[in-house]
């Protein structure tokens, strides 16, 4: 179903050039918050997301209203450390990619499996993101943005994870979340430069997720202005949320409010929690995430911005996959 062509590309309407933003800091927000899915609750979401249901689930960014509210807090410095490189599973030759601003993807490879479309309940209102599956040691990891898993206090519900998805079928099954988790930055302020999120998903059938599609890896402290790929699900016009959509290009840094990546992207609303990745192989399909689709500003069309992976974003990462 296609969307209404007033849907946001990502969070929300960035209101303004005028908002004071909040003072640089180099603090880190300190222990990960998550919430734990109760089991009857996990047990009710296995059986909800008919695909039905998936096809008609609202872009998130259509239920937001972060807007001048996300601008106030964005700002703070993201802390940086060490470059760490975590490889994707069966790591093959990275190569580099060609530009492109927007368009379906027909590369083949692992990340038509590990990239996926993330369905849950927020207000009462079914709605959808997307997400990875990354390498992990419980094998179970999935990174998105921290939207997509809470917002203005309160943790969506009947979370699902749909690797693969495509036309309303889930090839690869619907993993329910045991467990949701944010940075610190967001969870106290929905400040922009820490929207990250993750969640550990339930073995389906007896199998752990990387294990049925694969991993992803991931790069944190890593550089600004590098070759970049974006993968995700919009579901606002022109995108209908049925097909896997990529863009690629020279990334960034955001010039205007926040220390995000920047791109050259067409992607609209539902591409939330996509993944970015940098050393990516169009070959293979793999590559080391390292950021997700996070927000657009309505007065700069065609432009995506995802956050720095840094070490809060790191932080993050260590403590889901040790769940």
């Amino acid at each position: 179903m296609r969307r209404g062509a007033s849907a946001l590309v990502a969070v929300g309407a960035l209101l303004g050039l005028a908002l004071q933003a909040t003072p640089a800091s180099a603090d880190s927000g300190g222990s990960t918050p998550a919430s734990a899915v109760p089991k009857a609750a996990q047990e009710r979401a296995a059986g909800a997301w008919t695909a039905e249901r998936m096809r008609e689930a609202t872009p998130v960014e259509d239920l937001l209203d972060i807007g001048a509210r996300a601008v106030e807090r964005a700002g703070k410095a993201v802390p940086r450390g060490e470059e760490l490189k975590i490889p994707p599973l069966d790591t093959d030759t990275i190569t580099k990619a060609l530009p492109e601003p927007g368009g379906p993807w027909s590369g083949g490879g692992d990340v038509v499996k590990t990239t996926g479309r993330v369905f849950f309940k927020m207000g009462g209102r079914d709605a959808s993101c997307s997400g990875d599956a990354v390498t992990s040691d419980n094998g179970s990891t999935v990174i998105t943005a921290g939207h997509c898993v809470k917002y203005q206090g309160a943790w969506h519900t009947d979370w699902v994870f749909v690797p693969g998805y495509h036309d309303g079928e889930a090839p690869h099954g619907k993993w329910t979340a045991s467990k949701t988790l944010t940075t610190p930055q967001w969870e106290a302020s929905e400040d922009m430069n820490f929207d990250v999120g993750a969640a550990v998903v339930n073995p389906l059938d007896g199998k752990k997720l990387t294990d049925v599609v694969g991993g992803q890896g991931l790069s944190f402290n890593a550089a600004y202005n590098t070759t970049m790929y974006a993968f995700g699900f919009p579901a606002a016009d022109p995108y209908d949320g049925e097909k896997l959509i990529y863009c690629s290009g020279t990334s960034f840094q955001d010039f205007l409010l926040t220390k995000d990546h920047g791109l050259s992207c067409n992607m609209t609303g539902g591409s939330s929690g996509g993944p970015w990745f940098t050393e990516f192989d169009e070959a293979s399909g793999k590559g080391l995430q390292s950021s997700v689709n996070s927000f657009g500003y309505t007065f700069l069309p065609n432009t995506m911005f995802g956050p720095y992976f840094g070490e809060d974003a790191k932080n993050l990462y260590e403590t889901a996959q040790a769940g």
